[in-house]
């Protein structure tokens, strides 16, 4: 088995995994997308949100920035060990809600948005639970048995 590469900054040292690197890769140019070619970009492919991925000895926990979206309007799946989040935020009509006033300027994300992203391990698909409270969407998802860590005993 090959070692994975180091990263050394300073004091600190972490090994690096290659996945979670193509991941920010993929996440970052989606986002240079966005804000190079404005609604360009938007048309033909969606935005990536702002997200944590982290973990506990039994959980993976997601937790995604959604401001202002509702739950009606995203969709999780969980396929094997890849998370996918999407949906779509519509963009407020001109004259129509808004009692016909003109808008200026909008900076507010709109159209449509996915975040993918590979788990590190197995994950009991059928127990994860999601909660949407302040625009912010937080997933647990528990990992499998295989996946939790294991105390060995060592005898003498």
């Amino acid at each position: 088995m090959a070692a994975l590469p180091v990263r050394r900054s300073g004091r600190n040292t972490s090994l690096v995994n290659p996945t979670h690197e193509f991941e920010d890769i993929y996440d970052r140019m989606g986002q240079l997308m966005n804000f190079a070619f404005g609604d360009m970009a938007r048309a033909e492919m969606p935005w990536v949100p702002l997200a944590d991925l982290s973990e506990t000895e039994d959980t993976y926990v997601v937790k995604v920035e959604l401001p202002g979206v509702g739950k009606d309007q995203i969709d999780v799946q969980l396929q094997d060990r890849e998370l996918v989040i999407s949906g779509e935020i519509p963009e407020q009509e001109q004259n129509g809600q808004n009692g016909g006033r003109r808008r200026h300027r909008s900076t507010r994300r709109t159209g449509r948005f996915e975040f993918r992203a590979w788990l590190p391990g197995d994950v009991n698909a059928d127990a994860v639970q999601g909660e949407l409270t302040d625009g912010v969407l937080t997933l647990t998802i528990p990992k499998s048995e295989a996946a939790k860590p294991r105390k060995i005993e060592i005898k003498s």
